[in-house]
C-alpha cells in the first residue's frame, strides 16, 4: 500500500493538469513554448502515474479495471468482478 502523501501528491497532480488543459493546449497550438516553460511542473500530464484507487500501488496496474493485479486477483477470487471467474485446465 502506497503511502498516504504518495496518493495526496498523485491528486494533487490530477487537479492541476485537469486545471491547465485547456491553456496547454492553447500555447502549443501557438507554439509558445516561453509560455509553456512559465505552467507549473505538474500540470503536465506526462507526470501523471497509473495508480490504484484502492491501494495507490503504482506497479503491476490493470488499466481496464483502474486496480492492481494483486487488489484484481483478490476481488477476482470472491466474485466481486462480474464476467471473471478462475482458469484451470
Amino acid at each position: 500500500m502506497a503511502k498516504e502523501s504518495v496518493k495526496a501528491r498523485q491528486i494533487k497532480r490530477e487537479k492541476l493538469v485537469k486545471k491547465y488543459l485547456k491553456k496547454r493546449m492553447l500555447l502549443k497550438k501557438k507554439k509558445d513554448y516561453e509560455g509553456l516553460q512559465k505552467l507549473p511542473k505538474n500540470s503536465c500530464p506526462v507526470r501523471l502515474r497509473n495508480r490504484c484507487f484502492l491501494t495507490g500501488r503504482a506497479r503491476g496496474f490493470i488499466r481496464f479495471y483502474g486496480i492492481s493485479r494483486i487488489k484484481f486477483r483478490e476481488l477476482a477470487s470472491k466474485g466481486y468482478i462480474p464476467g471473471v471467474k478462475k482458469s484451470s485446465w
